[in-house]
């Protein structure tokens, strides 16, 4: 009995403190409605994200299609460099190719014509009739005949100037390379004007300088004494006012007057030495076939009655080995061809002093021009400055007179 109502005791005690448990955890369900908001936060969301994306996507749309722009025109500048350095290249093996084959050439028509000529005095004495000379008379005709045909040939492509075009081209071509590899060193964005300027020069000095022999190749006797020009023309207007980058009014004056003494003075000396090495060039690629040709005629009357025909071949078979040293081997065809590049040379500069436009610093631009007709800067402005008095004072003289 006692352990009844102590079991009873026990419950009642258990339910009476688990019944306030309960009652105190009841208050914990609003805290869920919390998360009820959400739906209208993603609408916000939503609709103040499309105007920014169109905003931010604008701007490195046009960012982009420049440098794609500038990144097109630089690669193009890039192929036209990459083509210059293969022209180098070209120039420089064609210009070694044809200055041996003057001296080879040369070597081998020299060593013709004297055999031949030997021959024909052996024949001219040991002749009169004689049937065992006809073979040495028909050798020297044939090898007299060969050497005429040579000679001509080298008259006519004139292999020492063909060289001498050769290493000028090669040396223009590497100055238009370090040119065009400064300008993309210092310049971030390139136009497709300047790419059209680099490709108006590579033309122009595959126009002035041609690889090929036939159909372009350079009128080796013009009827005139002309300058070479190899770069392009420029038909732009000069600006009014050039005074900015260095440049002043006296700067000015003073690259007038270089202009006009280079222009009066060494341009017109060398314009005289360059046709009297024309003159020379063209007497002696006249003279070395003509005195072959005779040579190899006269060979053929070795033998009948007269030894004068044997005399005639032997002298000018001579004369014609002496005439085709002199011509190449003194290499008048390149002496020429110096001579004209240098006159075009006089020609760029008084241009290039004369035009305001793109113009350089004037202070560099003085010292290169200085650098360039081998006087320093002091000797540079005294002969301005003679040149301008040696004006004022013509002018007055002229005044006095009318």
């Amino acid at each position: 009995m006692a352990s009844l109502q102590l079991s009873r005791l026990v419950l009642s005690s258990s339910s009476s403190c688990s019944r306030p448990k309960a009652a105190v955890s009841i208050p914990k369900l609003p805290k869920f409605h919390v998360s009820v908001p959400k739906i209208p936060i993603k609408k916000q969301t939503l609709s103040v994200k499309e105007p920014i994306f169109e905003f931010v996507e604008s701007l490195p749309l046009s960012l982009k299609q420049r440098r794609g722009s500038d990144s097109i025109q630089r690669a193009r500048l890039n192929a036209v460099l990459e083509e210059v350095m293969d022209r180098i290249e070209m120039h420089k093996n064609i210009g070694d190719q044809r200055n041996n084959w003057n001296s080879l050439l040369l070597n081998s028509v020299n060593m013709i014509t004297l055999t031949a000529a030997l021959m024909a005095g052996i024949a001219s004495v040991n002749g009169h009739g004689v049937d065992s000379v006809t073979a040495v008379k028909i050798a020297s005709t044939v090898l007299l005949t060969s050497a005429t045909g040579f000679t001509a040939l080298m008259s006519k492509i004139q292999p020492s100037q063909l060289a001498e075009e050769q290493r000028n081209a090669t040396r223009l071509f590497k100055k238009l390379r370090v040119e065009i590899e400064k300008f993309l060193r210092e310049n971030e964005e390139i136009e497709e004007e300047d790419v059209k300027e680099a490709i108006k020069k590579v033309l122009s000095l595959d126009k002035a300088y041609p690889l090929p022999l036939i159909g372009t190749m350079l009128e080796k006797f013009p009827e005139e004494f002309k300058p070479a020009t190899w770069w392009p023309e420029n038909k732009r207007e000069n600006p009014k006012s050039g005074l900015a980058n260095g440049w002043s009014q006296e700067l000015e004056t003073e690259m007038r007057e270089v202009a006009h003494v280079v222009k009066s003075r060494d341009a017109e000396e060398y314009e005289k030495l360059g046709n009297v090495a024309l003159k020379l060039n063209r007497f002696l690629a006249i003279s070395g076939p003509v005195l072959t040709g005779v040579s190899a005629v006269s060979s053929v009357f070795i033998g009948q009655d007269s030894g004068l025909a044997g005399i005639v071949a032997m002298t000018c078979a001579s004369l014609a080995a002496v005439v085709n040293t002199l011509e190449h081997g003194g290499q008048v065809g390149m002496v020429f061809e110096m001579y004209r590049n240098s006159a075009g040379f006089f020609s760029l500069l008084e241009e290039t002093m004369k035009s305001t436009e793109k113009r350089e610093n004037g202070q560099v631009f003085e010292t290169r021009v200085a650098v360039k007709l081998g006087r320093s800067l002091s000797e540079l402005r005294d002969l301005a400055k003679r040149s301008n008095l040696s004006q004022v004072e013509a002018n007055e003289f002229a005044s006095k007179l009318f």
